[in-house]
């Protein structure tokens, strides 16, 4: 197995140093593009960081796109996303090992909007029932891929994307009243 470094080369779009969206990890950072021989075939690899995981994946080119590796999203969609969160959750009548999966599927996309309706619909208020283990393991493992991205697009801290996006969960109330009462049910 031969390795060989390659300097800061764009390939597929993407390039070295840059920030990108792994579906099945979240955020991570493209640390260099090298060439490798695996069982007697050169092949060229984005080598990805993911420094909260502690974790180094490589990945072939040639199947970035095709595994769904992305840039980060522009700011106006992370603003869609935050929107989104502010709606009322849509909860189905399925079972809940069935909805699992879904979310699991939306949470694994790299999708932020599909993410983001993870996070909207598994939230809890104070003042509603506990959550399960499995929902609360969902939903904190969409919380911290939706975290992330927001933060790696704001350029701000982890913790105040999660201050962005409670502060977001926590006006659902006051928004979905205006959205679906307009300024005449407040007034009265």
């Amino acid at each position: 197995m031969t390795i060989q470094h390659k300097g800061s080369f764009v390939r597929q779009g993407f390039k070295t140093g840059e920030h990108i969206v792994y579906p099945a990890h979240g955020v991570g950072t493209i640390t260099e593009i090298r060439e490798q021989e695996v069982a007697g075939m050169k092949l060229e690899l984005f080598v990805i960081a993911f420094d909260k995981d502690k974790m180094c994946l490589k990945v072939p080119v040639e199947k970035a796109i095709e595994i769904g590796m992305r840039k980060l999203s522009e700011a106006h969609f992370v603003e869609r996303a935050l929107k989104l969160v502010r709606g009322k959750a849509r909860v189905k009548r399925t079972m809940w090992s069935r909805r699992a999966q879904e979310y699991d599927a939306k949470i694994n996309s790299g999708d932020l909007i599909a993410i983001a309706e993870v996070v909207r619909d598994l939230h809890r208020t104070d003042n509603q029932p506990e959550k399960s283990y499995s929902e609360r393991q969902l939903y904190e493992s969409a919380l911290d891929r939706m975290v992330r991205e927001v933060a790696a697009v704001n350029s701000i801290s982890e913790p105040e994307a999660i201050n962005l996006i409670e502060l977001n969960l926590s006006s659902k109330k006051s928004k979905s009243k205006k959205e679906i009462g307009g300024s005449q049910e407040e007034a009265a």
